[in-house]
């Protein structure tokens, strides 16, 4: 018994067809599971962007509170620095005015010192008789 060797019934372009066929079968998967994937991952993307836009936003929205706030305190300080300012002046006005009345109250304290000191002294003088009394 003699065995025959299998014949070949394919043509060569067949084979490659078929070949064709099973590669194009394969990149339409890829391409589908890959287009899937690119979708999630683009979802996943857009929530994320989502969030930080958010936070961003109430992060904003606090620090122009802030800064309201301190804009606010600001203007505060400034009137309260130009009351400050006008109060004294009228502080400086009064004490000028106080010193001058001053001066006249040491001149006058001056000489009425300067009054007892000289009677103490020719009291003195004359109790213990330095000047010559006059006898009448």
């Amino acid at each position: 018994m003699t065995t025959n060797p299998p014949t070949l019934t394919y043509t060569l372009e067949e084979i490659l067809s078929r070949l064709d066929q099973k590669i194009e079968k394969q990149f339409t998967e890829v391409n589908q599971k890959m287009d899937r994937q690119f979708a999630e991952v683009n979802q996943k993307m857009d929530r994320q962007f989502t969030e930080v836009n958010q936070k961003m936003d109430r992060q904003f929205a606090e620090v122009n509170k802030k800064l309201e706030t301190i804009d606010g305190r600001l203007n505060k300080l400034e009137i309260g620095q130009a009351e400050l300012s006008g109060e004294i002046k009228t502080l400086e006005e009064k004490v000028s005015g106080i010193d001058k009345r001053l001066d006249n109250q040491e001149f006058i304290n001056r000489g009425v010192l300067v009054a007892v000191i000289i009677a103490l002294i020719s009291g003195v003088v004359k109790l213990f008789g330095f000047f010559p009394t006059s006898k009448t």
